[in-house]
């Protein structure tokens, strides 16, 4: 028989606030993280903002010879990650470590360790390439700093899939734990790619909306007027834990995981199928693994990316999936507020649906100023948060490469 699974901590570096209670105080108030660059000098570039991760100091997680070593996704990645042990009561010394598991994705990983140590390698040649440099750079290394960080010798990996990479990771460590290979699962994801070369890169692919003069306008899903995303950056970390260990050691439950499918397109290298049809699917196996009906679902928080093509299919799915249900349903994107923050999105998108359970509100998707026909009369919760009751939600990611993740987390009751 599958094993129960719930959250217990909590844990996110974001555009919008350094630990989740002041991230989730920005998200309800409607706040935008976004705002001109000051990571690099991005005058000649097309887009010139981003949602940033701001007064962030590694130091306050990490030694000064640690954080030397760590490329900023994996700085990223151990803070939240302290901050979501501590939040879950579990202190070094108090757990199992050969039931605690790690499963912590990067959708890129270091890449402003390699833009870094590529220049040094142009300029001053293959000798001075950091030794530091493959473990500063490679995707799955923040699981392996995690994982020595509390001793955790369970299951230890890294998750890569685009934008769904932490609702895998998540996902994953649900299933780890539902099987019983864990009793803990820290896991989520992290992303640090306000860079010169991503943001080159999805510019120059169309996909960055290019509000220069009004970033924090910029990020608009389901808006007629949307033109593409808002880099964002940071991480999310939740500790999973099977539901009689965590009732064993008293430990305080936010909310129950019950559900996770993923699926995938097998289409197109950035596009999606119509009206996201490989979505539709994860959301559907989602509400079955978690025994539940599109009725019993409060709130849908929407891959939402601001683009053109993501949102309307987005909200076809939605609306295919839950039928007459729809009408009764609240849908935001955090994006709109965090930007896209890739590989950690995901996480941080879980982690504001379990608080949409806890708080019984459901935090906007601002800059929606003008319904667009292609994503229907669906309630996206414009500009200002709605309090309802909220007794289950689904969290939705789909990524280049046709990656498609839906994750279900309710109310826990006994």
């Amino acid at each position: 028989m599958k094993r129960r699974v719930v959250v217990t901590g909590l844990g996110a570096i974001t555009p919008v606030g350094n630990d989740v209670a002041a991230a989730w105080r920005a998200l309800i108030a409607g706040t935008s993280g976004a705002a001109p660059i000051t990571k690099f000098d991005a005058s000649t570039f097309p887009v010139r903002f981003a949602c940033e991760v701001k007064g962030f100091d590694p130091l306050q997680y990490m030694d000064r010879k640690e954080a030397k070593r760590a490329d900023m996704y994996t700085q990223y990645a151990v803070a939240a990650s302290v901050q979501a042990m501590a939040d879950a009561g579990l202190a070094s010394g108090t757990y199992d470590v050969n039931r605690t598991g790690v499963i912590v994705g990067s959708g890129i990983g270091g890449l402003k360790s390699f833009e870094e140590q590529h220049d040094i390698y142009r300029e001053r040649g293959a000798s001075k390439i950091s030794p530091f440099f493959i473990p500063m750079f490679i995707a799955d290394i923040a699981a392996g700093v995690v994982s020595m960080r509390f001793n955790a010798r369970g299951p230890n990996y890294a998750t890569v899939s685009a934008c769904s990479t932490s609702a895998h990771a998540i996902g994953d460590a649900f299933r780890s734990i539902q099987y019983g290979d864990a009793d803990i699962m820290i896991t989520g994801g992290a992303e640090a790619t306000v860079t010169p070369m991503a943001i080159g890169g999805f510019a120059n692919m169309t996909a960055l909306s290019e509000r220069n003069d009004s970033p924090e306008t910029a990020s608009r899903p389901f808006d007629a007027t949307r033109d593409g995303f808002v880099m964002g950056e940071g991480a999310g970390i939740v500790i999973l834990e099977d539901l009689e260990h965590a009732q064993k050691r008293g430990a305080r439950i936010y909310a129950e995981i019950s559900g996770y499918r993923a699926t995938g397109d097998a289409y197109h290298l950035t596009g999606q199928l119509p009206e996201h049809e490989g979505l539709q699917r994860a959301m559907r196996g989602a509400l079955a693994d978690a025994r539940l009906l599109p009725g019993d679902i409060d709130y849908v928080n929407a891959h939402g990316t601001s683009t053109p093509l993501n949102d309307a299919n987005e909200a076809k799915a939605i609306s295919c999936v839950f039928g007459e249900a729809a009408h009764r349903l609240s849908i935001s994107s955090t994006k709109s507020m965090t930007g896209h923050m890739l590989g950690a999105a995901g996480a941080v998108e879980f982690i504001a649906s379990t608080l949409a359970i806890r708080d019984s509100v459901v935090p906007p998707t601002i800059n929606h100023t003008t319904p667009d026909p292609e994503c229907g009369d669906l309630d996206f919760t414009p500009n200002t948060a709605t309090r309802r009751e909220v007794r289950a939600a689904l969290s939705n990611s789909a990524g280049f490469g046709g990656h498609n993740v839906t994750l279900a987390v309710q109310r826990f009751e006994e």
